[in-house]
């Protein structure tokens, strides 16, 4: 299981990548078991009232999340070229320039 992480201010999103062996989601949506990769993370955007209060760089607004949407990918590659985008595409919908979120990717250590 590999984890993408991204931050812009006090805010920050981590996606899931499953691979091949890993336990994959089952809900309803989740790709096929014919995808080696499996990317599940949230997204969010911009509300004037509700959601949860963030603070990104001198703003503060509130974020509202959408359900997870999980994709298959052929191989590790492609699936971590997407989930880079995929956090950078979030920030950019609060106003965040997508250069400006940092993006780390490390491998999750069950202990």
């Amino acid at each position: 299981m590999i984890l993408v992480s991204g931050a812009a201010g006090e805010a920050g999103l981590t996606g899931t990548l499953y691979e091949p062996g890993e336990s994959r989601p089952s809900f309803r949506g989740a790709p096929e078991e014919g995808s080696p990769y499996v990317w599940v993370c949230d997204a969010f955007y911009e509300v004037e009232s509700g959601g949860q209060p963030q603070t990104v760089g001198d703003r503060e607004l509130r974020v509202a999340f959408e359900s997870p949407a999980p994709r298959g990918f052929p191989d590790q590659a492609a699936a971590l070229r997407a989930g880079k985008e995929h956090i950078r595409t979030q920030f950019a919908r609060l106003g965040v320039p997508k250069s400006e979120v940092d993006i780390t990717v490390r491998r999750r250590v069950d202990a």
